[in-house]
């Protein structure tokens, strides 16, 4: 065993056993690099990622190749989801050199950190080549090596940030429309071409936007594909091809977190059957599939299982009916289009109208889930990591009140209270957890802001000022120690572990951009306090998203689903009444139904309370029953206090 052994990380720990003699990343490897005069080689990847396996198996297990990377290097190993900072750092250089990048990356770096050649999976016998002639540049040519390292450094930390102006206006979201537009697939919906990730954050601007006709034919369009557990539930990472057909198995914690809240939103929005389906089941999949024993969410789910990708997921037309019978199994290839077109004539299930047996289906569906129980299944990743938890919390809670499902709002709670137990720790967050056992490494602006997020959506379901006034430390936080200065946010704190480059993206990846996300929190934080230093934090950080509205509005959804927020008030809701009053409760998921861009709620009893928010002081009861106050920057109407009511006030805009 390598000295991987005691790592936390279940994507370390694959590799503890390997031949190759692994660093962890840290100051020790960065100390050897310079005593032995040797280049580091950087290992970037993560657990549920197919091609690091498929580049373990074949160079990291291999003897031969093994000797080469041990003689002539120091080799660290990271997991970017344990370290998103290395990762962005280490990524742009990888993009700087090859104009692309992806997982696993492989930096060769100078013993002080710095990049001089970068890519992503090499196959062994090239790998293996490219050892050996970084080897031969580094001992024969060191100064060409060295400048060509110091070039890309120095170029990377000259980058010019995106330029920042005033919150965004009306006409930018508009714009913003007109720009997804030209990139949307009318026919199979999403946006581009293959492959096709879910667009979760320029979906939940759309709804916001009440555009209909590209978010609801993206959203149909991937719960009918491959790229949707049609029997399990839950979304794989992204499809191959430009129609949902085929998809990259891996299931991330943050991209079905993500997709419930959306999918929610969009049964809010239109009340469709999809919508229900695919956002009930989505969550029963992560509470089936992803909880952790500590009551935390595990963050993957492998591709791969029984040595094949999508092993787990994929039939042939022959099992089928095997399993089936012959009716239920021809009526199956059909429903599901089963055409055996996969690798070994199998195929993924597809649902591509709904039948009209849905008791056949549902028959089907169970004794077919019932078979794939009893295969392999695709490994876990076991760690907890803060910011992917605060996403699942928002949108367990917000599903728990839409569909009346308390269980949902446990589950939420239950994941707050180990985050608030384990993971903040003297007031600071920390990213990851294993077996309740917090990890080493700080949180980066993600996980402020998407926890906060995540607790002052619970607040908002709940009542319960714990997770107030918690979101507000963290805020405070943000406010603090990521602030650039100039209105946006780096991705690290000012006291984090200083690399070749402090990072700053305020573009959205595969979960919200940290600076967007934060804008998100603090805006709710503000709407629920009246702090202008909150308020005022949001605009500024959302002042990036009207350079991006015109060419890449792909790349900043969350940040114009914020800005739609902003510019319609946002709405307060203040709900005062006795909990175990049903006209309390009535009123408070009234108002949680709303289909309201960035609605804000409070929930309290009528008492003035020191620790809730500001929203609710000074509104008490009305005739002595419990009453709504729809509210805009603390300004009031007249409180109401039946639902039908409400809903006429939630209504007027």
């Amino acid at each position: 065993m390598n000295r991987l052994k005691d790592s936390t990380s279940p994507y370390l720990l694959q590799h503890a056993g390997n031949p190759v003699d692994w660093h962890p990343w840290g100051e020790e490897a960065f100390a050897e690099a310079r005593r032995r005069d040797v280049p580091l080689l950087i290992s970037v990847g993560y657990s549920a990622c197919h091609w690091c396996h498929v580049m373990a198996h074949e160079s990291f297990e291999h003897d031969e190749t093994a000797r080469l990377m041990n003689e002539h290097f120091v080799n660290v190993k990271v997991d970017r989801e344990e370290r998103p900072d290395v990762d962005a750092v280490y990524m742009s250089a990888t993009q700087a050199m090859t104009h692309q990048g992806g997982w696993p990356m492989t930096v060769f770096a100078t013993p002080e950190g710095h990049p001089f050649y970068c890519g992503t999976y090499f196959p062994r016998p090239s790998f293996q080549r490219l050892l050996v002639a970084v080897h031969q540049a580094w001992t024969g040519e060191r100064e060409a090596v060295l400048r060509q390292g110091a070039k890309l450094v120095e170029a990377l930390n000259t980058h010019t940030a995106l330029p920042s102006g005033p919150l965004p206006n009306r006409e930018t979201l508009e714009q913003a429309v007109r720009n997804l537009r030209e990139t949307f697939d009318p026919v199979h919906g999403g946006f581009g071409g293959a492959p096709k990730f879910p667009p979760s954050m320029v979906l939940e601007f759309l709804l916001r936007s009440r555009e209909r006709e590209m978010s609801g034919k993206t959203l149909e369009a991937m719960a009918r594909g491959g790229i949707y557990d049609q029997l399990g539930g839950g979304f794989s990472r992204y499809s191959v091809d430009a129609a949902w057909v085929v998809p990259h198995f891996e299931k991330m914690l943050y991209d079905n977190a993500l997709l419930l809240r959306v999918y929610t939103h969009w049964w809010r929005a239109n009340g469709g059957p999809t919508a229900r389906r695919v956002a009930l089941e989505s969550a029963d999949w992560l509470l089936r599939e992803m909880r952790t024993p500590e009551g935390g969410l595990a963050s993957a789910l492998d591709a791969d299982s029984e040595g094949e990708e999508g092993r787990f997921y994929v039939w042939t037309p022959d099992e089928l009916r095997e399993l089936l019978g012959e009716q239920d199994g021809d009526w199956a290839i059909m429903v599901f289009d089963v055409t055996g077109t996969f690798e070994h004539g199998t195929s993924v299930l597809r649902l591509l109208e709904d039948p009209a047996d849905v008791e056949r289906l549902a028959s089907v569906r169970a004794r077919l889930f019932a078979a794939r129980e009893r295969r392999e299944r695709p490994g876990r990743d076991e760690k907890v990591v803060a910011s992917w938890n605060g996403l699942a919390i928002a949108a367990l809670a917000e599903a728990g009140v839409v569909f009346d499902r308390p269980d949902l709002v446990d589950a939420a709670r239950t994941a707050a209270v180990l985050l608030d137990d384990v993971h903040v720790l003297g007031g600071r967050l920390v990213r990851t957890s294993r077996d309740g056992r917090a990890g080493a490494n700080s949180g980066v602006l993600e996980d402020y802001a998407n926890v906060a997020e995540g607790l002052l959506t619970l607040y908002g379901v709940t009542g319960e000022t714990r997770w107030f006034r918690l979101a507000g430390s963290l805020l405070d936080t943000v406010l603090d120690r990521f602030a650039d200065g100039v209105g946006g946010f780096y991705d690290t704190a000012d006291d984090a572990e200083r690399l070749f480059q402090r990072p700053q993206d305020p573009t959205d990846n595969a979960t919200p951009s940290g600076q967007y996300a934060a804008a998100g929190a603090l805006l709710t934080y503000a709407a629920l306090t009246g702090s202008a230093r909150h308020r005022e934090a949001a605009h500024a950080a959302l002042g990036t998203v009207s350079v991006l509205s015109a060419g890449h509005a792909r790349f900043a959804g969350w940040g114009l689903a914020v800005v739609r927020a902003a510019l319609d008030g946002p709405v307060e809701v203040a709900v005062v009444g006795p909990a175990d009053d049903p006209r309390t409760r009535e009123l408070h998921r009234e108002a949680l139904l709303a289909d309201v861009p960035g609605l804000v709620v409070a929930l309290g009893d009528g008492d003035a309370s020191p620790d809730g928010p500001a929203l609710l002081e000074g509104r008490g009861l009305v005739g002595g029953v419990p009453a709504a106050y729809v509210c805009r920057n603390f300004t009031c109407r007249t409180p109401v206090t039946t639902a039908a009511a409400l809903r006429t006030e939630l209504a007027r805009r």
